[in-house]
């Protein structure tokens, strides 16, 4: 078989963050983005024979396809669960594709949500490595462990606070942008981040998502089916995927994480390079992953992400538009949804909807997606012609 993958987005559903979702269960915001995504494909809910969501999904740890597709009330001839923490939603996509490619259905949603209760916290217990060689040291969750990556950054190749915290502003400076972002209207000045409380060193708080309540769903077709939609469609023109480690104890080393395979990966399949691309659609619940991933696009060497970003500009008027819907730092991460969040910019700067944030003739974008610490990753390039 072809290594090209077949399959195009004809349409997107997000729900407006929200920091706190009181009385909401996920179920209902699966539906509301799934019934949103729907109404913009223009298609009825009776096409859709193929459903992909992410695990835990709030009021269902097991069984989710099925109680999902009962909620829904559709009746997938494909249906499973993504696991891949951050890269879920850019793993869906692919995995999309190729069912759709096997023939084993050709309109599949995919979908992410996630309520966010005060004092809430929907997960199972953790009974994975990480209990017995991190978190004795102290390695209690993620900010600890993407703050270890960011100080062998730091100590490795001599990058600076200053150079980190450009990342953060540029992401909220977009975010104005964008008034469905959690921090439209709250724009940041540089030493804003800086002086920030420092969470777990040397991570300062304006350098770490926020979690919010939301929901994400996207509708992949067959190529033939694409252009039966209300929009332009978006085609799949690469996909990459890698997994190195899951505890942080465990990670290779800083120049050799799993986006340098992934990144490139996707890039080769999609036969364009790195310059080509219009839209830098980058995961970025921290500073530090959006830097080690322009490290691994080609963009710059090894350690020099710092020198980049003070050099170049990353708005949709800049010379590489980086997160232009606020990538989830401004835009707000609603669990695993904020990692569609990516996806389905890039759906919009490719239709040439994304409005006061247009990227001009905007032909191609990278999507990328992160699970656990920078371990489970997943590169698309998605390109507005077939």
């Amino acid at each position: 078989m072809s290594r090209k993958p077949h399959g195009a987005i004809i349409g997107i559903g997000e729900l407006k963050p929200e920091r706190y979702s009181e009385g909401k269960t996920t179920l209902s915001l699966i539906a509301d983005s799934v019934r949103e995504a729907i109404k913009d494909a223009g298609i009825s809910k009776d096409v859709v024979d193929g459903l992909l969501v992410g695990p835990q999904v709030g009021e269902t740890p097991q069984h989710v396809p099925a109680t999902v597709s009962e909620y829904l009330g559709i009746n997938p001839t494909m249906s499973n669960m993504v696991d891949l923490g951050g890269a879920t939603g850019p793993g869906m996509i692919w995995r999309a594709a190729a069912a759709i490619k096997m023939g084993m259905c050709e309109t599949v949603v995919c979908v992410l949500a996630n309520k966010n209760e005060k004092g809430e916290t929907l997960r199972s217990p953790n009974r994975n490595p990480i209990r017995e060689f991190d978190v004795p040291f102290g390695a209690l969750g993620a900010n600890t462990s993407y703050a270890l990556l960011k100080r062998q950054h730091m100590e490795k190749h001599g990058s600076t606070q200053e150079q980190f915290a450009k990342i953060a502003y540029w992401s909220r400076k977009n975010a104005q942008l964008n008034p469905n972002a959690i921090f439209y209207g709250k724009p940041l000045e540089l030493n804003d981040i800086l002086s920030s409380p420092m969470i777990a060193d040397p991570l300062h708080l304006l350098e770490i998502v926020m979690p919010v309540a939301g929901g994400a769903a996207v509708i992949v077709t067959s190529e033939d089916r694409a252009e039966q939609g209300k929009h332009r469609p978006v085609y799949l023109k690469g996909a990459g995927e890698k997994i190195t480690h899951r505890a942080v104890s465990q990670a290779p080393d800083i120049d050799d994480l799993p986006f340098q395979y992934s990144i490139p990966y996707a890039l080769d399949q999609a036969e364009i390079d790195i310059h080509d691309i219009d839209l830098l659609s980058l995961y970025d619940c921290y500073t530090s992953v959006v830097a080690t991933q322009l490290e691994s696009t080609g963009l710059c060497g090894p350690g020099e992400f710092g020198h980049f970003i003070e050099n170049h500009s990353f708005g949709h008027d800049g010379d590489y538009p980086l997160n232009t819907h606020g990538g989830q730092l401004g835009f707000g991460q609603a669990d695993l949804a904020g990692g569609m969040s990516h996806v389905i910019e890039s759906v919009y700067q490719l239709r040439g909807d994304a409005e006061q944030r247009q990227i001009p003739n905007a032909r191609h974008a990278l999507v990328t997606g992160n699970g656990a610490t920078l371990s489970e990753t997943t590169a698309l390039v998605l390109g507005g012609v077939s």
